[in-house]
């Protein structure tokens, strides 16, 4: 199984979970595990994503998906597990 890493931050707004997810689930990519929580009004969501079902590359997706993030105020990461558990050792 491929994962990938997905992080949303922006300001509150309504709609930013349900633009995420529909993209997701257009794409054949597998919500696994997700997090969201807002704090004083900024909103942040941390998910991990099986991507082996996916028909398209990783960096037209992850484009595409910072491309949303613009279009809704946030600012969207998307990351491999591998890279991201080699840049969060200890």
């Amino acid at each position: 199984m491929k994962k990938v890493i997905i992080t949303v931050v922006g300001k509150d707004s309504v709609g930013i979970i349900a633009r995420v997810c529909t993209f997701l689930a257009e794409n054949k990519l597998n919500i696994l595990d997700i997090s969201q929580t807002i704090v004083d009004g900024f909103f942040n969501m941390m998910m991990i994503v099986d991507f082996t079902a996916a028909d398209k590359e990783f960096v037209k997706l992850s484009g595409k998906l910072e491309s949303i993030g613009e279009e809704i105020g946030c600012v969207i990461r998307v990351q491999r597990e591998e890279i991201f558990d080699k840049m969060h050792r200890l």
